[in-house]
């Protein structure tokens, strides 16, 4: 059976597997990403394919990457929370292992993860949305992964939704993930806890001061009935909904698949997400509700995807 290897790359992991054609992780591995440093970041990436690789027949390497990637799939354009700029990443990595490499969008690979072999699995319009630090996007229509005349199309995170709004890290205004991501959640839940302690009183007591909250301690909080945590929940599945709203007004999938760090606690968000959407939906009473599904491959959706992907090159 044809081997490859994934590798989804983050602002804080590497996380790489070797993967068989049924999407089965057989090998893993996971290594902190040097942020600050392209170079030390495509030495890691060579350091755990190599590793991974020995006494395997590796067929093609797919790199999931948080980043635009071109229409080649082998430069890197801009990472808003990595030190890629204009990056030769495919090149970098092909030269050290001395396998065929395919470059992609970490929220690309996710989405064809989730639609292949997770959540998505039988539906022809899927739309996938990775909630972390930031928000990504993929859409896989009728088999095939959307990615746009030069490679960059659904960074759905950087949709403007609140005009003048917060500062993103790709040098707007008012971003999607400014207001419904994992980053989001955090800001919220220190506002609320700096503003009223009284109202995150149990959350206060898990995090100690409103700096110190994070959001193991929100998702801890709210799992106990922290008013500010609930709220900080009910406002990141709000804005959720929403973008989510205006997407189908563009799109019109069968479903949406909801991934990424924050989906690990979607049974506090999700029913205001759905709320959400089906309040703010175009047309209605007059149209079908798509589904809105927690992905099923969890942290392992990059991986599994970027390998098929290069397995499909």
């Amino acid at each position: 059976m044809a081997l490859t290897i994934g590798v989804d790359i983050g602002g804080t992991k590497v996380a790489a597997g070797v993967v068989d054609e049924d999407g089965k992780i057989v090998a893993n591995l996971l290594r902190p990403t040097p942020a600050e440093d392209p170079d030390r970041v495509a030495h890691t990436i060579g350091e755990v394919i190599l590793e991974l690789a020995e006494g395997r027949e590796i067929e093609a390497v797919g790199l999931g990457a948080a980043g635009f990637v071109d229409e080649t799939r082998s430069v890197v354009r801009f990472a808003p929370n990595l030190a890629w700029r204009e990056e030769p990443l495919q090149e970098k990595v092909s030269d050290m292992v001395g396998l065929p490499v395919v470059v992609e969008n970490d929220a690309n690979a996710m989405a064809w993860g989730e639609a292949r072999f997770g959540a998505g699995r039988g539906e022809t319009h899927v739309v996938c949305v990775t909630v972390g630090t930031g928000i990504g996007g993929g859409l896989v229509f009728e088999g095939s992964l959307y990615r746009g005349r030069w490679g960059m199309g659904a960074e759905l995170g950087h949709m403007q939704v609140v005009p003048e709004g917060r500062q993103c890290g790709c040098g707007n205004l008012g971003c999607w993930e400014q207001y419904a991501s994992g980053s989001a959640l955090v800001n919220e839940a220190r506002r609320i806890a700096e503003a009223d302690p009284e109202r995150a009183a149990t959350l206060l007591k898990i995090a100690g001061t409103p700096e110190q909250i994070e959001g193991q301690e929100i998702t801890d909080a709210a799992r106990q009935g922290d008013p500010a945590a609930l709220a900080a929940f009910a406002s990141i599945g709000h804005w959720l909904g929403q973008g989510l709203a205006d997407l189908a007004a563009v799109l019109d999938p069968g479903c949406f698949i909801l991934g990424g760090g924050v989906s690990r606690a979607a049974d506090l968000w999700i029913d205001k997400a759905r709320e959400s959407f089906a309040t703010h939906l175009s047309g209605r009473g007059h149209r079908p509700l798509a589904d809105i599904r927690p992905a099923e491959l969890g942290a392992s959706a990059g991986l599994v995807g970027a390998a098929d992907l290069a397995r499909r090159r």
